[in-house]
């Protein structure tokens, strides 16, 4: 019988949950790591080996660490911080960055676990919590041929789809904050036609059923719409992580120069409903930042 493969999958949020049953399900020995006790609680009903709030205790055990959290910031003080993870695992252990974090950050957290005899994957993931939760996420991945082969159980269990996108990491978080750009502009153009069908008294049941039926449509109007259609702002994606992103967007594009007319105007729409007090509402409420309209659930703001 094959030795268990052991991985720490650390943020149990709605993607990093997703993940760390799918690894369950794949018959990898899975360990959650989280500072909410009911994330914990919910991931050891699942049936995980163990959870905790700090991985250190079982490093030494490990073959692979998954990091699902929210910015670079977290990722750089749960690996490097004053109780970081990283100096505790042992020579070749998997390090696969899953959190949408800039591209320079990525290469040198990369150089950092890398002089430690850790391999890294850059490798951010898209499809939401659905995709997270069915082992069918987007990948875009990039390392060493030796960080792939470490990880391969790891993505064969939360991938459907893994894009090797090159050998230097920060080329994977450059192909995902590409495509945040297209997802906060689709949330945000989606939000502006809702709002505008509201204030020219359309049924807003009735325009989502038009442009889901029709040539306008796109899986964040489809997605996203739906859940004001019923005033569900609980967030899965909150406004404030698109205000995160479509900045790494821009910051990426000042770095080469290059004009982006619209994701700079959906950048100010996100800052613009986090500023009014819905950062950590779902995303789709950055339609509340238009004047003059009634949506469902709520009093028209006219």
């Amino acid at each position: 019988m094959s030795k268990p493969y052991h991985v720490a999958v650390i943020g149990l949020g709605a993607m990093g949950m997703g993940a760390a049953r799918s690894c369950l399900r794949a018959g990898l020995a899975t360990y959650g790591i989280d500072l909410s006790a009911t994330a914990r609680e919910q991931l050891q009903a699942a049936g995980a080996t163990a959870v905790m709030a700090d991985a250190r205790p079982l490093a030494e055990a490990l073959d692979a660490v998954l990091l699902l959290v929210v910015n670079a910031a977290q990722v750089r003080k749960i690996l490097f911080g004053e109780s970081g993870l990283a100096a505790h695992l042992k020579p070749g252990t998997g390090v696969m960055i899953s959190s949408t974090i800039a591209a320079d950050e990525a290469a040198a957290l990369a150089h950092e676990l890398a002089e430690l005899e850790l391999l890294m994957l850059d490798a951010p993931v898209s499809g939401g919590a659905i995709k997270a939760d069915a082992g069918e996420m987007t990948v875009m991945a990039a390392g060493s041929d030796a960080a792939f082969a470490r990880l391969q159980p790891v993505l064969d269990a939360v991938a459907g789809k893994v894009y090797r996108v090159g050998s230097e990491p920060g080329q994977g978080s450059t192909v995902k904050i590409i495509h945040q750009l297209l997802a906060g502009v689709h949330i945000a153009v989606a939000a502006e036609a809702m709002a505008l069908a509201s204030r020219a008294g359309i049924s807003l049941d009735l325009m989502y059923d038009v442009v889901t039926h029709a040539a306008g449509n796109s899986w964040m109007f489809e997605n996203r719409m739906a859940r004001v259609l019923t005033g569900d702002y609980q967030a899965r994606s909150a406004v404030d992580i698109f205000v995160k992103d479509l900045n790494l967007v821009a910051d990426t594009a000042r770095m080469l120069h290059f004009p982006l007319p619209l994701a700079s105007t959906a950048l100010n729409m996100f800052l613009t409903a986090s500023n009014a007090g819905h950062g950590k509402e779902d995303d789709s409420a950055v339609i509340k930042i238009f004047d003059g309209i009634s949506l469902p659930g709520m009093e028209g703001t006219a």
